[in-house]
């Protein structure tokens, strides 16, 4: 088989693979490339040696069976049976759930989570989300410090264990989607820099150098970016890639890399014949993300709406400090923006940025679904001080408020694995660094940042320790018992009425009417001919819906948290506390 290496600032390459250590000749026909002809299969390890050097791992290595910084491994993709046709599914109806692998079961591989895929068919989501998948060094993890963006993590179970993975979760007709980060690559293990200019001074972030998209070589980087994208969503019959944290891709190229990736999956779609899609996350509040790309938009399909998570996530805490502060000065006020905006800061006053941020939508022509809704993700959990959840603080009642906002309202809706049931388990911060000095060095960054905001050291969770990863795993026996199997078939009656009623997943985001009540703690909104009605409130609320002209009653009752009546005559909606419900009109 050939192997080749792009190595351009090189005086030579040596392959070695399969026992066999063969000198690379330069490609005539693309600049900076190494080509060598060597006999391997499925499972061979190799490697390449630039000027002499140690033996490093490919950069396009499809396999690292011994972690980043062993040899990498020959794949065969074409030696897996799957097990049927799988025609896709649109992100455009979807629900869906964000999982991490190592963490969804207690023993943290694609088979045991595939097990588990049957309460996630049964719970009515249209699509899994998989955290970073990509290896890194150690066992445990949140994925985010991945490195070989073109490999799957060994102790999860590799390219065959994600592929069946896919291929259980395709036979109960779940969608997948894969987190993949493109901003930075990990500390530890990341051998790119040996091979060319993967990194640039010219830009910084927050991991330090960029990733060279705009600088000298960055067309080979870019399509090093591109490729695996692509090989992610052939390869593994994914549905969909989700983008982490796309501001901090520095690229001031007049044709981004995300307009190239979105052209690049759109044709790919095409020639496979079924849907993908490609999920942002951006703090930009910026509409241009996800517009088309001949509208002079990036043309991304969908983008984490942190502004209505925020909102949601005062409206039921409380909470004021930080990036929360602007939306808690009358959360219900901004729910309603949120909702019927999409973003809060669209061009506002941002405290927490000292500056005014985001830019307006059309809703008149952006589609709802193109924004994902969620009251929990992993970042709004894991990076608090003790990752705890808001089931820890909250009562069910609030939780299947929560629920009802996130599943009735005009965004493509997200939950967080083990949301469903109020989960208990925390989702701390946890790491698995083999270098002793970044260990170290994670563990008192930890410190540091939450001992600033009143945290005593010893209440910060271990990093490190393996007990932080254990906590995080999902107890699988809660969903049997009260109050969570009560919450766990509120989910599931809403899931259903989202996927039976047309209103509910109606794209029009200038339909939806809203109206609250910032003291009685009340929030109500229309979609069509629903209403949706939250009471946050500690006691009961009477909240005034109105009938409007040549109509008797406030219609049907759909679903609901605790009993209630449909208004009366009166058109007042008697609301028990912390409560919900979803009504028809007649």
């Amino acid at each position: 088989m050939q192997f080749e290496v792009w190595a351009p600032e090189a005086d030579s390459v040596v392959l070695e693979a399969a026992d066999v250590r063969r000198p690379m000749e330069r490609d005539a026909g693309r600049e900076g490339w190494w080509t060598a002809e060597a006999e391997a299969s499925d499972g061979d390890r190799y490697g390449f040696r630039v000027d002499d050097g140690p033996l490093l791992p490919d950069p396009r290595s499809r396999r690292q069976p011994d972690g980043p910084d062993g040899p990498s491994a020959v794949v065969d993709q074409e030696a897996y049976a799957w097990r049927g046709a799988w025609a896709g599914r649109r992100l455009n109806r979807a629900v869906l759930y964000e999982l991490h692998v190592g963490t969804y079961t207690g023993e943290g591989t694609f088979d045991a989570a595939a097990a588990r895929l049957g309460h996630l068919a049964e719970l009515g989501v249209t699509h899994v989300s998989l955290m970073p998948v990509c290896p890194f060094p150690g066992v445990n993890g949140w994925g985010y410090e991945g490195v070989c963006l073109w490999a799957v993590h060994e102790p999860y179970g590799g390219p065959e264990g994600l592929k069946r993975f896919v291929d259980t979760a395709h036979g109960l007709g779940l969608g997948v989607v894969v987190d993949v980060v493109h901003n930075h690559l990990g500390p530890s293990g990341n051998h790119l820099p040996a091979f060319g200019p993967y990194f640039t001074e010219t830009h910084h972030t927050p991991w330090g150098a960029a990733v060279n998209l705009d600088a000298p070589g960055s067309d080979e980087v870019r399509a090093f970016l591109l490729g695996s994208a692509l090989a992610w969503l052939r390869d593994y019959r994914l549905d969909g890639l989700r983008l982490d944290a796309v501001h901090a891709l520095a690229d001031t190229r007049a044709l981004t890399f995300l307009e190239e990736l979105s052209a690049a999956v759109d044709a790919l779609a095409v020639e496979v014949g079924r849907p993908l899609g490609l999920i942002a996350e951006s703090d930009l509040c910026d509409p241009r993300t996800t517009a088309p790309r001949p509208a002079g938009g990036l043309g991304l399909h969908a983008q984490w709406n942190d502004d209505f998570h925020h909102a949601l996530h005062t409206a039921l805490t409380g909470e004021s400090q930080g990036y929360y502060a602007d939306f808690a000065r009358a959360p219900l006020a901004a729910l309603a923006k949120t909702v019927t905006s999409a973003f809060f800061h669209n061009g506002t006053w941002s405290s927490f940025r000292g500056r005014s941020h985001g830019r307006p939508v059309d809703v008149s022509r952006t589609p709802a679904h193109r924004f994902l809704g969620y009251a929990q993700t992993h970042d709004q959990i894991g990076n608090r001080a003790l990752g705890d959840r808001l089931a820890s603080s909250l009562s069910p009642g609030l939780q299947a408020c929560a629920a009802a906002l996130v599943l009735t309202g005009p965004f493509t809706p997200m939950l967080f694995m083990g949301e469903e049931w109020g989960a208990r388990t925390p989702w701390q911060f946890f790491t698995d660094h083999t270098d002793p000095e970044l260990a170290e060095a994670v563990r008192n960054g930890r410190r540091r940042e939450f001992g600033a905001h009143g945290w005593a050291e010893e209440e910060i969770p271990d990093p490190q320790d393996p007990a932080t990863r254990d906590r995080s795993c999902l107890d699988w026996s809660e969903p049997e018992r009260e109050p969570h199997a009560r919450l766990l078939a509120w989910y599931r009656e809403l899931i259903a009425l989202r996927r039976m009623l047309p209103d509910l997943h109606d794209p029009d985001l200038a339909s939806v009417k809203t109206a609250f009540d910032e003291d009685a703690r009340w929030f109500a909104y229309r979609r069509g001919d629903l209403r949706v009605v939250v009471n946050l409130a500690g006691g009961p609320a009477a909240i005034p819906l109105g009938l409007g002209r040549h109509r008797r009653s406030g219609g049907r009752v759909l679903a609901a948290w605790e009993p209630v009546e449909a208004p009366g005559a009166d058109g007042v909606l008697r609301l028990p506390p912390e409560s919900c419900v979803v009504l028809a009109d007649d």
